[in-house]
């Protein structure tokens, strides 16, 4: 349902290319307790219009299972969060930590918040 006094939300879409994740990795870095968020302004033309948004999680969180999982939380508080505090044109890198798996739910929340926040101020 869309009105005039229903303000429209970004379009997300998803890094999935090497590439992508290293252009953003160049940009400016937001570090919290149990997430790393990356970002950077698109150039030109590839700005568009939507949020570019991708997920990454290193050995050092634990096995595929434990990454995985991280990854799965950190997707799902993106989905909450970034399309009201991220900015069109922009790519963000959410990078777990080992602390990703253990925070609470809020906490994690909190933090991504801040950091999108951050960002947002640049």
């Amino acid at each position: 349902m869309t009105g005039p006094d229903i303000p429209r939300l970004p379009e997300t879409r998803r890094l999935k290319k090497r590439r992508e994740f290293t252009f953003v990795r160049d940009g400016v870095t937001e570090r919290r307790k149990s997430l790393v968020v990356q970002a950077r302004a698109r150039p030109g033309e590839a700005a568009g219009g939507h949020i570019g948004e991708g997920f990454t999680a290193t050995k050092k969180v634990g096995g595929a299972v434990q990454r995985n999982r991280a990854k799965r939380r950190l997707r799902e508080a993106s989905r909450r969060l970034l399309a009201s505090h991220g900015r069109p044109g922009w790519d963000y890198v959410f990078i777990a930590r080992e602390a990703t798996l253990d925070v609470g739910w809020s906490r994690l929340l909190d933090d991504m918040e801040s950091a999108l926040l951050s960002l947002a101020r640049i």
